[in-house]
């Protein structure tokens, strides 16, 4: 019986993700992996890799409980099994369930952490999530939509006397039940407050204002993504330490039309600039049914004055063509 890793692929950022965590995806013949991880960290599979889409955006929606028994299914086929997971496993997820269904069933299992949403989320906007002044507490809330279930079982009057920054993974029913429980609860109005959509990408949106402010902002938004909510003194930093909606190409999305294999030195230069890269190639680059006109172009290429290559492509054919013929390059 093979090993199955629940890895934590982070929030969003495919470059997020450890290296732990890399390694045990490259090592797996099955990839299990959630609707929010981003579908770039697959291409770090091995190729051959069966990868199923259990997420509940997939095209045939897979039960929690049928999910358990897939990754069991597959490890006892001795197959390893990497289990890919949004954030971190043990964070507002399943992965202890799952986790606790592999001990039950003698399933050797191990966990490699990633970085939780609430933690690098606020990072990206700008928002340090404790700070000298900030308070002395630092809470996580689970605010996303359960089975069944369309209130999350909080202690408002209490979190609302904490001194302190909260932290809401915030479900698109409950966010503004969330904001308003917080207000009606004594948390003062004028506190700073952030919500962030698609945290870590470069579609990434931040709504920044006081409490009161973002609660009527998000009462009148139609949007119905899920996102983090910060709440705290620490919010009225991010004027100052934004650094990545900042970036001179962030939001923008950039066609990389280079083969695949020639585009990815492009395609990290606009990812670092906040692009979204999307690389589709528009050419093919194959050998000519007939050398004998670069051959003939070769042989003389000492009589040029000048020889003008339209492409690196160009380049590569060029040179490997003249190392393969009879002439000697120094003439």
């Amino acid at each position: 019986m093979s090993t199955v890793y629940i890895i934590g692929a982070g929030p969003g950022d495919p470059g997020l993700i450890t290296l732990r965590g890399l390694r045990c995806l490259a090592a797996a013949d099955v990839v299990l992996y959630d609707h929010l991880v981003p579908l770039k960290l697959l291409t770090h599979a091995r190729p051959g890799a069966e990868k199923i889409d259990v997420g509940v955006a997939a095209p045939q929606a897979v039960e929690q409980e049928a999910i358990c028994y897939l990754i069991v299914e597959k490890a006892r086929e001795g197959k390893t099994v990497a289990r890919l997971k949004w954030g971190d496993p043990f964070v507002f997820d399943s992965g202890g369930s799952e986790a606790l269904f592999l001990h039950e069933q003698g399933v050797p299992f191990e966990v490699v952490p990633g970085i939780p949403a609430a933690i690098a989320v606020p990072s990206y906007a700008g928002v340090p999530i404790t700070y000298p002044g900030g308070g002395d507490t630092l809470t996580f809330v689970r605010g996303h939509e359960a089975q069944g279930k369309t209130r999350a079982s909080i202690d408002w009057d209490c979190l609302a006397r904490l001194d302190g920054t909260i932290v809401c993974y915030a479900g698109p029913e409950q966010l503004g039940h969330m904001l308003g429980s917080l207000l009606s609860h004594g948390r003062p109005a004028d506190e700073s407050a952030a919500i962030v959509y698609d945290g870590t990408l470069p579609s990434q949106q931040t709504i920044m204002g006081s409490l009161e402010e973002v609660a009527k902002t998000i009462a009148q938004s139609a949007d119905r993504r899920p996102g983090i909510l910060v709440v705290g003194r620490v919010g009225a930093l991010r004027e100052h330490l934004r650094w990545f909606d900042v970036k001179p190409l962030f939001g923008k999305r950039v066609l990389v039309t280079r083969p695949r294999d020639q585009a990815a030195e492009l395609v990290e230069r606009l990812e670092a600039q906040g692009a979204e890269p999307i690389v589709a190639p528009m050419i093919h680059i194959v050998p000519p049914s007939d050398y004998g006109p670069l051959d003939d172009a070769c042989a003389r290429a000492g009589t040029f004055d000048w020889i003008v290559f339209t492409s690196a492509n160009a380049v590569d054919a060029f040179i490997d063509r003249l190392l393969a013929g009879p002439q000697d390059l120094r003439a």
